[in-house]
């Protein structure tokens, strides 16, 4: 079995089907949560996983329809997304018992992460959101609850016979995919491992499913704006200056509220890779009780 974290997985039966996270570490939760993409896996947290789980029982997630989570045909959504969250979250507290929890996400699971800890706040203790998306310009996502900017039909499209699985095929390229890792890095130097990991785990059976509802944006939330409002717990917002994503102007309509905060790392858009000692004493201090 290839892993893509050096921690024992374990598998739950869940609302959201099969669901695997890798464990390793003592002490207080802490859940990460990785991007969504062609090629996602717990695999994009290893850093942080490594490094706080000398300080924490810290819990990688492998989303539904990534990792050796169930790879379904199905429709795959926010609601779907956010569910696994609270799947995950539900099974921690019954290991550690009912304790507000850490959680930190990465790119387009912010929207997803934030959508739980929205829908139960004493369920997180700190929320850490990594170059989370919805923050482009300054355009407010404010549309009615649940609602998403699915494309109907270019799904329908992609899910017609062969084109689908031809762009998945197209894009899960081992150079195809190490060129978007560049864009993401905004340098050659990617991570080796993550690559590595990358171009394997999008050969496994059903591995098309959740990228084509990610293609055809069914994934990304028109409600986003409303939902980051709604946080109450600590939100520690990170990111870097480097590669495709780097215009977060939409911060700054939460930068006179009390519970966030905001660091800028001379990175990519995962810090954590480049700058790793930085980033996880930054992180073991923010989720620390004070």
């Amino acid at each position: 079995m290839n892993l893509a974290l050096n921690g024992q997985l374990q598998t739950i039966a869940s609302g959201t089907g099969q669901l695997c996270f890798y464990v390793k570490g003592q002490g207080r939760p802490l859940i990460l949560v990785h991007t969504i993409n062609a090629s996602a896996s717990a695999a994009e947290v290893r850093p942080i996983f490594e490094s706080l789980s000398q300080h924490r029982t810290v819990y990688a997630i492998d989303l539904p329809g990534y990792g050796f989570s169930e790879r379904a045909d199905r429709l795959y959504t926010p609601r779907l997304m956010t569910d696994a969250i609270h799947d995950l979250v539900q099974h921690v507290q019954a290991v550690h018992g009912s304790q507000a929890i850490d959680a930190l996400a990465v790119s387009l699971s912010c929207e997803f992460l934030a959508r739980a800890a929205a829908e139960q706040p004493t369920h997180f203790q700190t929320i850490s959101l990594v170059s989370p998306t919805g923050f482009t310009g300054l355009k407010l996502r404010q549309a009615p609850e649940g609602q998403t900017y699915g494309l109907n039909w270019l799904l329908a499209f992609l899910k017609g016979p062969g084109w689908g699985l031809s762009l998945f095929n197209l894009l899960t390229r081992p150079k195809v995919i190490r060129y978007f890792l560049k864009k993401t890095w905004g340098s050659p130097n990617i991570d080796e491992e993550m690559y590595d990991y990358a171009v394997w785990t999008t050969q496994q059976p059903g591995a098309q499913h959740a990228p084509l509802s990610f293609l055809s944006a069914q994934l990304f939330s028109a409600d986003i704006t409303n939902i980051y409002d709604r946080l109450t717990q600590k939100v520690w917002m990170s990111h870097g200056t480097r590669g495709d994503f780097v215009d977060y102007r939409g911060k700054q309509r939460y930068a006179q509220t009390g519970n966030w905060r905001f660091t800028v790392y001379e990175s990519g858009a995962l810090p954590y890779f480049e700058m790793s000692d930085q980033f996880s004493a930054e992180l073991l201090q923010f989720i620390s009780p004070t």
